[in-house]
């Protein structure tokens, strides 16, 4: 039975100040329909079709033996996502759940379907996040997204398999070539975002200053929102290489299992960054500490010069000075005194 829907609060195209861009699958631009594509493998032939076109062929396709078809929506508009959830039967929820968006990646199996909601990453001075939505069903997989990621970029579906090639072998299959695509670039995202958090270490160890600290707030809350679109991944694919269900083969279990041991090397690379981001900010109050100690002696330092010359000075007044040599000799005593004090001051690093 499918969770309850999450806050619609994800539907946000750009953040507040410092916070992470995330993206639901937002209509094409100026409100205008967005783009229903449907692959099709009939007959060991792959056939491919737009539009109203696409959305006629869908339940001629549904449950024909031998077929196995794709469809994609890429910034669809609501009414699209309707049709195309009633073309394939989806319950009401799932459709909803996709007009929605999540905040968190996730997997539900709801009327023998399977959708699973991943995310795509991208750091452009800012983590941006792209939710994509993915439906398995018998015969067919459902893709939905914003038109920023296209689902045909992947690199097993530029490569030598090719989408013929991967319907073949099913719509898990596909499932599987689109998800280690995502998972896949991951990598390089982590490594923009590590360059990042380096540059803020260096920052923050040269000058502690409140420019470095806003940075390293700004960076920590990318990772949280980077752990709570990649860290439920490591469950989905858990979840898919251990639960046996009749939408995925035996034998494209090893598949996701490759993909799932690439989600454990990310979640515990970002987990190290999250501890460097905490390090750092121990190095930011130690910096600051420090940096209050050195005035404070520097302070303290003075304080004692002239607190000498003051008491100094006291003692031998203006009536005292004819009687211990004249005005003069005492002045010239008091300033070589304070000069002796200050060399000795400068040798222990007090100013």
């Amino acid at each position: 039975m499918a969770t309850p829907i999450q806050a619609s609060s994800s539907r946000r195209e750009t953040g507040h100040a410092g916070e992470p861009v995330s993206r639901r699958h937002p209509p094409a631009p100026h409100g205008g329909p967005g783009t229903v594509r449907v692959t099709a493998l009939v007959k060991g032939k792959v056939e491919e079709c737009e539009g109203t076109t696409a959305l006629t062929r869908i339940p001629q396709m549904l449950g024909h033996a031998g077929t196995m078809f794709w469809v994609d929506l890429s910034g669809p508009s609501d009414e699209q996502v309707d049709e195309v959830g009633t073309a394939l039967g989806f319950h009401p929820l799932i459709v909803e759940d996709i007009l929605e968006g999540n905040q968190r990646s996730k997997l539900e199996m709801t009327d023998g379907v399977v959708h699973i909601v991943l995310f795509s990453l991208a750091y452009v001075d800012e983590v941006i996040t792209t939710e994509i939505d993915i439906v398995l069903g018998p015969g067919f997989l459902l893709t939905a997204h914003d038109d920023t990621w296209d689902a045909f970029d992947s690199h097993h579906l530029r490569g030598g398999d090719g989408i013929e090639e991967i319907l073949k072998q099913g719509p898990d299959h596909l499932l599987w070539a689109i998800s280690d695509d995502v998972v896949d670039h991951y990598f390089p995202f982590a490594d923009l975002l590590g360059d990042a958090l380096d540059e803020v270490q260096d920052e923050v160890v040269r000058q502690a200053s409140s420019g470095a600290l806003e940075k390293l707030f700004h960076l920590k809350r990318e990772l949280v929102e980077v752990r709570r679109s990649v860290g439920p991944v490591r469950e989905i694919f858990n979840q898919l290489t251990n639960r046996e269900t009749e939408l995925i083969d035996p034998e494209e279990v090893i598949y996701f299992r490759d993909v799932y041991d690439h989600v454990i090397r990310l979640t515990d690379e970002l987990d190290n960054y999250r501890e460097l981001a905490t390090a750092t900010l121990d190095v930011y109050l130690t910096q600051v500490n420090n940096n209050l100690s050195v005035i404070m002696k520097r302070l303290t330092g003075v304080t004692v010069v002239l607190a000498g010359i003051g008491a100094v000075a006291g003692i031998f007044g203006m009536s005292e000075a004819n009687h211990a040599g004249g005005f003069w000799p005492v002045t010239m005593a008091i300033a070589l005194a304070a000069v002796v004090l200050l060399v000795f001051l400068r040798r222990i690093d007090w100013i």
